[in-house]
């Protein structure tokens, strides 16, 4: 069974979403994943300038095969989430949109980047994954 390399960017202003999909992923039969995201409490967070905090992001993201965004209206606003989406562009890295929870709105810069979009269900998050991965 392949292990899919994920990076799921987020904000952590909305860590919980984050935890929740994770679980939701976890909890999925015959669906194993490595979560190459940034965890809250790693040091990268501080990393001294913007410059450094971009190439570590680039670091985690290079070895993925997959980026998925939590992709609330707030996404368009979140300049690292933008940078995550830009970064996954330049790598060429598949982008799975996953729409918020009980939302029907999604950024418009996400819905533009996403290779697809899929709503918040471990059934079609794992399907979007598994189409787009190479």
């Amino acid at each position: 069974m392949k292990t899919y390399h994920l990076f799921i960017s987020h904000s952590w202003t909305y860590g919980s979403q984050y935890a929740r999909l994770v679980a939701l992923l976890k909890a999925r039969p015959r669906f194993r994943f490595k979560d190459y995201s940034v965890p809250r409490d790693d040091p990268i967070h501080n990393p001294g300038s913007e410059a450094k905090l971009r190439e570590a992001i680039r670091r985690q993201m290079r070895s993925c095969h997959v980026v998925v965004v939590l992709a609330g209206v707030y996404a368009t606003h979140s300049k690292w989430i933008n940078v995550e989406i830009s970064l996954a562009q330049q790598y060429d890295k598949p982008i799975v949109a996953v729409a918020p929870w009980a939302s029907r709105r999604i950024s418009a810069r996400v819905r533009e980047a996403a290779d697809e979009i899929t709503r918040w269900n471990a059934g079609s998050v794992v399907g979007a994954i598994r189409k787009v991965a190479p």
